[in-house]
């Protein structure tokens, strides 16, 4: 099975489409993870520099596009337009897979049925898989409640970030890894970024205070890696993804981060290319 590592555009956000793709390219990256702005200029930049890329250095470069509504007081039928709108816009940029912030934490079980629905009919009539990522305040929030949606939708893609899990249960989940266990074969994609019981990030996860966690998160890894083998899939898709402020931790009054987000991720990739 080939692994393939995304860069992500988040807090890259100062550079332009062509200026991003470039550097990614450079530093060995096999495609791209990108919440696309409202920006007609980025858009067309973008889809210009990803079309020559495909063309003259990597046919098999990657497209994610992320889906991830602003926070909005709404019903849940205009939550429900707006993810529509938002889907149908990111297929009509043909990505290769769509990773989506999917319903609200809050919204009852059969209201985020509704709204996977939308995502797999999409999906199916475009033949654009679309994941669902594990996130606080999605309805993918916590692991026990997650588990009775595959009674409805058996298939449902994820896209693994543990670290919302963590922070949720306030655990390094060692009393629901049996739990944990059971979403294994419905994993895609990986957001390989190492939280903690209070925050969805370590401000640096190399740091030797950080390692037993590093390693933690690795053993998922490397476990759901197993059991896509298993199943004979191809490819496994993975974002180190670090983030910025507010995700990274700042030193008081300077507002400088702790480390810097670019080349932590950068290591994170170089560091599972070896483990992996």
């Amino acid at each position: 099975m080939e692994v393939k590592y995304c860069c992500t555009y988040w807090g890259c956000e100062h550079q332009s489409a062509k200026e991003f793709l470039l550097r990614v390219i450079e530093n060995g990256y096999h495609g791209v993870e990108i919440n696309v702005p409202d920006n007609a200029h980025f858009v067309r930049e973008f889809t210009e520099a990803l079309e020559e890329i495909r063309n003259t250095i990597n046919p098999h470069f990657i497209f994610i596009a992320q889906q991830v509504l602003p926070p909005k007081k709404e019903s849940v039928n205009d939550y429900v337009k707006r993810v529509n709108e938002r889907l149908l816009y990111l297929t009509s940029l043909q990505p290769d897979y769509i990773n989506s912030h999917t319903g609200k934490d809050y919204f009852s079980f059969e209201d985020n049925c509704r709204i996977i629905k939308v995502a797999e009919n999409i999906s199916n009539d475009t033949g654009i898989p679309v994941w669902h990522e594990i996130h606080r305040g999605r309805f993918t929030f916590h692991l026990q409640t997650l588990l009775p949606y595959f009674n409805v939708f058996p298939d449902l893609k994820l896209t693994a970030d543990f670290s919302h899990f963590c922070v949720v249960s306030e655990s390094n989940l060692e009393d629901q890894y049996d739990l944990l266990k059971q979403i294994y074969p419905n994993i895609k994609h990986i957001h390989a970024r190492v939280g903690f019981e209070q925050s969805a990030q370590v401000n640096n996860p190399f740091a030797p205070e950080w390692r037993t966690y590093l390693h933690m998160y690795l053993t998922w890894w490397k476990e759901i890696m197993e059991i896509q083998k298993n199943k004979n899939n191809s490819l496994l898709t993975i974002t180190p993804e670090l983030g910025p402020f507010p995700y990274m931790p700042q030193e008081p009054f300077t507002q400088k981060p702790l480390c810097q987000q670019w080349d932590v991720n950068l290591q994170m990739k170089n560091y599972l290319l070896e483990k992996l």
